[in-house]
């Protein structure tokens, strides 16, 4: 299996230079990938810099590595970030893991007024640490050279009232164009396009009317209603493509 590798923000990959793998990492390439030296693995950076590297040195407290030639990716312009509401049985997860795999920006822990799941300030920050964790480690399956970024929750008001500072989409059965069909600012010096995804219950008929009221984009995406597991990451995928990013 495909497996990328992230050295930490100390070090630069850099074609000829030594790097070393520790912690989690080390223990991953010796113990479950079990790398030899003289074998060959891909280093990232987090930041868009992806490396091929020969070990030289192999245990799991340290791998020891010289990169051999080294890519530099651009970032997605403009960038696609994901509202993603909290939902149950771990179906939030599920869809920012998702997201990461088709391509992500940043992610956004949302409320609404159908979430089930509520986070207080400590439940909060132990979320985001662990929505992190997911996206990192899902970055490192689906070889992403970049590892998004997963910041505090958000309600739709406080994203409605910021709406001069993104494109946002609310994705809904109910709107009258799909997300192929909106308008949409495609340039590079764009906003980042923001894709709010509702719950399981879908937005109330308050959060709707609020979201039509401020002239937000509302976008279908087909005939039927998509959970919130599976919503977010066919929305990002149909975007990459429209924006031919891919």
């Amino acid at each position: 299996m495909a497996h990328l590798y992230f050295v930490d923000h100390q070090q630069r990959l850099i074609a000829g230079e030594r790097v070393e793998l520790v912690d989690a990492e080390a223990r991953h390439a010796a113990k479950v990938a079990r790398l030899r030296v003289g074998e060959q693995i891909t280093l990232g950076d987090t930041r868009g810099v992806l490396a091929r590297a020969e070990a030289t040195a192999v245990s799991a407290e340290s791998v020891a590595l010289v990169v051999l030639d080294v890519t530099h990716t651009d970032s997605w312009q403009p960038e696609l970030w994901l509202g993603q509401s909290l939902a149950k049985s771990g179906r939030d997860e599920q869809a920012i893991e998702q997201a990461v795999e088709v391509g992500v920006n940043r992610v956004i822990p949302l409320t609404a007024d159908r979430c089930v799941v509520r986070w207080d300030s400590e439940k909060a920050e132990r979320g985001v640490t662990r929505w992190q964790k997911i996206v990192t480690e899902a970055s490192k399956q689906a070889l992403q050279p970049r590892v998004a970024s997963v910041v505090p929750p958000h309600s739709l008001s406080e994203l409605i009232d910021a709406s001069d500072q993104y494109q946002l989409i609310a994705l809904d059965h109910r709107a009258q164009f799909t997300l192929l069909d909106g308008a949409l600012e495609g340039t590079p010096d764009s906003p980042p396009i923001v894709v709010l995804v509702g719950p399981e219950g879908g937005w109330s008929d308050d959060e709707f009317a609020r979201l039509e009221a401020a002239g937000i984009s509302l976008a279908r995406l087909g005939p039927g209603v998509l959970r919130t597991s599976s919503a977010g990451p066919i929305a990002l995928a149909l975007l990459h493509a429209r924006l031919q990013h891919w």
